[in-house]
């Protein structure tokens, strides 16, 4: 096997361990969870387990990286010659298909922010925050050629990000109170139709509304 074609099954390996090792994570918590249940759910054994990861912490950070990483990339279709509502909209969209697809993650992200990231304060702020005030700059742009009205750009991303993952992270209780969850299309395609009339149609100009 070459260098190259063994470097992508490790790869390989590398993700389907993580992509286990979040579903473990995510029932039973960072303190419940062992690595050979991991191992159980990835199908290795715990002595290769142990070859990709050295222990069960690095494991973690591994699963909430991954987690951080799936949620930024839409964030980079966010350009300055991007038409906004298209981008926002976009958006708003990835965002509700993940919380419909993987929950999980969600959660187990909300939990470790909670816990005020013991674990992934490192990430945070060498992947998140600066990334973000990347985008918070072009959303400034778009605001000084009046492409949207003026509005505060960290807290318009802020915002898009609790309403979008409401719907994982408290998944129960949008279930009890309206019966539904984003797994219904038709529920689904509302909450999206409603979140972009509330923070995209709000924000464009009167011009685009005709």
């Amino acid at each position: 096997m070459s260098r190259s074609k063994k470097t992508q099954v490790m790869a390989s390996k590398e993700q389907h361990i993580v992509l286990s090792a979040l579903s473990v994570f995510s029932h039973y918590g960072l303190q419940g969870a062992s690595m050979e249940k991991i191992a159980e759910a990835a199908g290795v054994s715990k002595s290769n387990l142990f070859y990709y990861f050295k222990n069960k912490e690095h494991l973690y950070i591994e699963v909430l990286s991954y987690v951080l990483t799936e949620w930024l990339t839409p964030l980079n279709y966010f350009s300055e010659e991007s038409d906004p509502q298209q981008v926002l909209e976009s958006y708003i969209e990835l965002k509700y298909e993940m919380s419909k697809n993987n929950p999980q993650a969600s959660r187990l992200y909300a939990l470790e922010i909670i816990q005020g990231s013991p674990y992934l304060m490192k990430v945070l702020k060498t992947a998140l925050k600066p990334l973000v005030l990347k985008k918070v700059q072009i959303i400034e742009y778009w605001i000084a050629q009046k492409k949207i009205k003026p509005v505060s750009p960290i807290h318009l991303i802020f915002h898009i990000w609790a309403v979008t993952q409401h719907y994982a992270d408290f998944a129960t209780q949008v279930q009890v109170v309206s019966g539904k969850t984003l797994s219904n299309k038709a529920f689904k395609q509302d909450a999206i139709a409603t979140t972009k009339q509330l923070l995209v149609n709000s924000i464009l100009p009167d011009t685009f509304l005709d």
